[in-house]
């Protein structure tokens, strides 16, 4: 089974709905890592040096590659990435290999069967 990699830096007020969102489209789990920091075209304004940015968290997906495009749609609607400037951003990395998902691989076969 081939695997992708699913990487979102998002506002953290969006993380809970993100979450929900790739796990009804298929995601079997997930890594939050909180207090990320990004930045996009326009630097974030700062007060005597402290970033006035809100907080952001990184989230990973290792996911079965035929279900990805779907997470990775669901992840932009359910964070505002189209709609609010600097919500947040997701891309998709192929992944060579990867262990311990053998307790998860029964599961990801089922959706997988489901879905084609």
């Amino acid at each position: 089974m081939k695997f992708k990699l699913i990487v979102a830096l998002v506002d953290d007020g969006h993380t809970d709905a993100i979450l929900d969102a790739a796990r009804k489209a298929g995601a079997t789990g997930s890594t939050v890592i909180t207090s990320a920091r990004g930045e996009g075209l326009v630097p974030e304004k700062t007060f005597l040096g402290l970033n006035l940015s809100g907080q952001r968290d990184l989230i990973l997906f290792l996911v079965a590659e035929q279900l990805s495009r779907e997470i990775l749609e669901k992840i932009a609607v359910a964070g505002r990435f189209n709609e609010e400037h600097g919500a947040g951003i997701a891309f998709q990395v192929e992944i060579e290999d990867a262990v311990g998902l053998k307790t998860q691989l029964k599961t990801l076969s089922d959706e997988i069967e489901d879905q084609i």
